[in-house]
């Protein structure tokens, strides 16, 4: 299946555009994971497609003051790249995003990444069983494309009447303008989200005056950071079992969580007051206590991890304004409530496109039709990998597999072990060793199945009956970004690709009209599978 030039790919034709085996589009977690797990499976006829100039993904792109993330740090990191020094047990993003570039290194993956090379359309070519990519450096053919770009890469900004005219500083959390001093200035914080509750801890001891629109109001729950002691780096280096059991520890911890938030919703109660108790050891003013107390269930939103937030209400400098920011007259912000404040910049924390990723728009499949117009009902993907419509196309980080209580690098993993198979499957099919003559297009009634077990899971968990209106739930009020279950079951229901759940495409049997013998075993085996067999996910624990 590789190549026998490392990260060149290869030409196909005279004149043609250079052809690899595998594309991938993106370089932060899930598209490093990816290269690292393509070079292992043999597999070095691949190239990494960045956008921006260097790799790191969101841990690139957010590098706002207190930026850090709410994961442990031994839990949030690559299985087979652990790191005995971290510098703390809640790492900030410098140290992740130079976690990144060792990955990057120590894999040899260099040669394979394309830095400057934003992906501007995907189109599948349905006679060469191959996708045509156009990037802003040029074009290539790959017979497989993973998309890693995540939900967390386009920033969000509302539309806010007056905006454009305002004549001060604005801009995102995620496109923080470093050159910006926002020392004696009014700053304007919009949003309350895991972003916005990191910025304003940090800035607030600089601005002349920070006000914060908040729509809706939080959980906070404290955040045991520390740092990590020079013995505690050294007896992780010399006896890496004891880090493993570290993160096997973090690990159990979060499985056994999974029950309240997906079965249990009540179960969460002795949580919030916890969290309660956490406000009120800083929040003394009842009138401000009431402003930033939640009327949801704890959960139904990210529970935020801060022991810096409420400290920084409670300063004299710092104003919240309980509703949401309505509009901009020249300098002054108007809330819902009315309530009018004037400031020199603005600071948007509102958060990034995730059920209605731009990428899709430039994914275009097999009857012409793009990733977004097949998602405009709503995200669905099985297994949180391959589309219908799209052959040999998969995402990493897909619907339905994002987490409430525990880490991404899990969830990326096990997509992983399922792109590793599923080109494992491929060359099988192919018999060439080279690629290119046959594909796997998921068949819709698995991808539905799926789904529709996904969704019924759903209806009981504390996203769904919470109360709130979070950005887990697309434009129809579905959930399609959360996984309702344990990591561990994810892993499971990813670990090798069932054929009964795709069509067999190939080339030469296409041309002549014929319906490959592999596509009619796989229908033969999908009519005889019982109802509730792998094509769907089984509630974890069911008699």
């Amino acid at each position: 299946m590789g190549g026998s030039t490392v990260g060149k790919g290869r030409k196909v034709g005279k004149g043609a555009r250079e052809h690899v085996r595998v594309a991938v589009v993106g370089s932060g977690f899930g598209g490093l994971g990816a290269a690292v797990r393509l070079r292992r499976e043999g597999i070095t006829d691949f190239v990494v497609l960045e956008r921006a100039d260097s790799v790191g993904g969101t841990w690139r792109d957010n590098s706002y003051p207190g930026c850090a993330c709410d994961v442990p740090s031994h839990l949030y990191s690559f299985s087979f790249a652990p790191n005995p020094d971290w510098p703390r047990t809640f790492s900030g993003q410098p140290a992740i995003r130079a976690y990144l570039e060792r990955v990057a290194d120590t894999f040899g993956l260099r040669p394979h990444i394309r830095l400057g090379h934003e992906v501007l359309m995907m189109r599948w070519d349905e006679r060469e069983l191959r996708w045509e990519i156009e990037t802003s450096a040029g074009s290539l053919t790959a017979d497989v494309v993973v998309s890693a770009t995540g939900p967390l890469s386009d920033p969000k900004t509302p539309e806010i009447p007056g905006l454009a005219e305002f004549p001060g500083k604005v801009f995102h959390s995620a496109r923080w303008d470093h050159d910006y001093d926002l020392g004696g200035k009014r700053v304007a914080v919009v949003g309350t989200g895991a972003s916005a509750i990191q910025i304003v801890p940090a800035i607030a001891p600089r601005t002349a005056r920070l006000t914060l629109f908040q729509r809706t109001p939080p959980w906070v729950m404290p955040r045991t950071d520390r740092a990590i002691s020079t013995a505690e780096r050294w007896l992780h280096r010399q006896l890496p079992f004891t880090q493993s059991a570290r993160r096997g520890l973090l690990w159990g911890i979060r499985e056994l969580q999974v029950s309240a938030f997906t079965k249990r919703p009540n179960q969460l109660g002795l949580i919030e007051s916890l969290a309660k108790a956490n406000m009120a050891r800083s929040i003394k003013d009842p009138q401000l206590r009431a402003k930033l107390t939640p009327s949801y269930r704890i959960g139904c939103k990210r529970i935020l991890l801060s022991s810096e937030y409420y400290p920084a209400l409670a300063r004299p400098d710092v104003d919240v304004v309980a509703s949401g920011l309505k509009e901009i007259r020249g300098s002054v912000l108007v809330a819902a409530d009315g309530t009018e404040t004037e400031v020199d910049a603005i600071i948007f924390g509102t958060g990034f496109h995730v059920t209605d990723m731009p990428i899709a728009e430039r994914v275009v499949g097999a009857d012409g039709q793009t990733l977004a117009d097949a998602w405009k009902d709503g995200m669905q993907a099985l297994r949180g990998a391959t589309a219908a419509g799209f052959p040999n196309w998969m995402t990493i980080i897909g619907p339905n597999t994002g987490l409430g209580n525990s880490s991404m690098i899990l969830m990326i993993e096990s997509q992983l072990n399922y792109m590793a198979d599923y080109l494992r499957q491929l060359s099988l099919l192919d018999g060439s060793g080279r690629g290119g003559r046959t594909a796997l297009a998921v068949r819709p009634s698995a991808v539905n199945q799926w789904n529709r077990r996904v969704q019924a899971r759903m209806e009981r968990t504390v996203w769904n009956t919470g109360g709130c209106t979070s950005w887990y739930l697309d434009a129809q009020g579905r959930n399609t970004t959360v996984w309702p279950g344990t990591t561990g079951e994810f892993r499971r229901a990813t670990l090798t690709v069932d054929l009964a759940e795709y069509e067999v495409v190939r080339g030469r049997d296409r041309e002549r009209g014929r319906v490959p013998a592999p596509a009619a075993a796989a229908a033969t085996a999908a009519a005889a599978a019982p109802s509730g067999s792998a094509a769907a996910p089984a509630e974890e624990g069911a008699a």
